[in-house]
C-alpha cells in the first residue's frame, strides 16, 4: 500500500509505501523534513534539520562495496528490480523498430523503436533519482515504483529525460568551449570530455537531492564536496564512469537479427549485468551524500 500526502511546507505531493510509516523522509523540492504519516492525505509532522555534522559518517567503502549487494536479494526490492528489468527488455527487445512509411506524397512517421527507448531510459532515470533520493536519506531499500498513473508515467520520463540532458549539458559544456577554444583534438579532448563525465555523478546528486535544481549551475556547489571528499568520491565516479563506458558497448536486438538464440541471450544478460553495476552506481552517488553531506554548501 502507497501513503501519498502533501509535503507541509510546500505542498508537494509526496508518495512512500506504508513499510516507511513513522520513519523520516524529506521533500525533493523544498527540502523539509516530516515524519511520514499512517493515513493518506494526513499532514505529515515537521522535523527541524538536524544539526550541521562535523565529522563524515563512517562505513562508506564497506556500504558501496559490500552492502550495496544485497539489494538483489531482498524480496521487498522485487518490484524494483522488475521495473528495471521490464525498461531494460523493452528497449532491447524493440529499439531497432521503425513503422514508418510513405503514402503517395507523405511520410508517416513511426518510429516506435525511438519512443520505446526514450521511455525506457525516461523510466530508468527517473528511478535513478527516486534511488538517490532514497539513499540520501538513509532508507537501505529499493524505492517503491509509482509513476501517478498513465500522464504522471508521460510527465515523469520527460521530466526525468530532461533533467539528465540539463546535467550532462552543465558539467560537459564548460569542457566543450575549453576544447572549441583551444582546438584541442585525441587525448586531450578525451580527457577534457572525461573531466566533465566525472563530476555528472555529483549533478545527479544535486538534481535528487539539493532543494533546488539551480544549485547544478553553481560549480562551488558541484566541487567543493569533491575536494573534501576526493577519495570516496573518485570511488563513486570510477564505478559511475565503467558504467557509462559498458553501456555503450551493449547492444540490442536490431544490430543482432540473424543470430543464434544464445547469442542473443547472452547479449541480453550483458544489458542486464550493465543495468545491475548502475544500480549499485547510483546507489553509490545517494551513500556519498549520506556520508558526507557535512561537506554540502546545501
Amino acid at each position: 500500500m502507497t501513503i501519498r500526502f502533501n509535503c507541509p511546507n510546500c505542498d508537494e505531493l509526496i508518495a512512500f509505501a506504508d513499510k516507511y510509516i513513522g520513519k523520516q523522509a524529506r521533500c525533493v523540492s523544498c527540502g523539509q523534513r516530516f515524519i511520514i504519516p499512517a493515513e493518506n492525505k494526513a499532514t505529515p509532522q515537521k522535523v527541524e534539520p538536524p544539526a550541521e555534522k562535523a565529522e563524515p559518517v563512517p562505513g562508506f567503502y564497506h556500504a558501496v562495496l559490500l552492502d550495496s549487494w544485497k539489494i538483489f536479494v531482498r524480496p521487498q526490492n522485487a518490484t524494483g528490480l522488475v521495473f528495471v528489468i521490464a525498461a531494460v527488455c523493452f528497449k532491447f527487445f524493440t529499439g531497432h523498430t521503425d513503422y514508418s512509411f510513405t503514402m503517395r506524397y507523405f511520410r508517416v512517421q513511426a518510429p516506435v523503436g525511438l519512443l520505446v527507448t526514450l521511455s525506457a531510459w525516461g523510466c530508468l532515470f527517473w528511478y535513478y533519482m527516486e534511488i538517490i533520493c532514497a539513499t540520501s536519506n538513509e532508507i537501505d531499500e529499493l524505492p517503491d515504483v509509482y509513476m501517478g498513473g498513465f500522464f504522471g508515467f508521460i510527465w515523469n520520463v520527460i521530466k526525468s529525460l530532461t533533467i539528465f540532458s540539463i546535467g550532462l549539458f552543465a558539467v560537459l559544456m564548460p569542457c566543450i568551449i575549453f576544447i572549441a577554444i583551444s582546438k584541442s583534438t585525441g587525448i586531450i579532448a578525451q580527457a577534457l570530455s572525461l573531466l566533465g563525465l566525472f563530476a555528472f555523478p555529483m549533478a545527479v546528486l544535486t538534481f535528487s537531492a539539493a532543494p533546488e535544481i539551480s544549485m547544478v549551475f553553481r560549480p562551488d556547489y558541484i566541487y567543493k564536496p569533491v575536494a573534501k571528499a576526493f577519495w570516496p568520491y573518485l570511488l563513486v565516479a570510477g564505478i559511475f564512469l565503467l558504467t557509462w563506458e559498458l553501456q555503450l558497448r551493449t547492444v540490442g536486438y536490431g544490430e543482432l537479427i540473424g543470430s543464434n538464440t544464445l547469442i542473443i541471450g547472452l547479449h541480453l544478460l550483458a544489458n542486464l549485468a550493465v543495468q545491475a553495476l548502475a544500480l549499485i552506481s547510483i546507489r553509490s552517488i545517494g551513500l556519498f551524500y549520506m556520508h558526507y553531506n557535512c561537506y554540502f554548501p546545501w
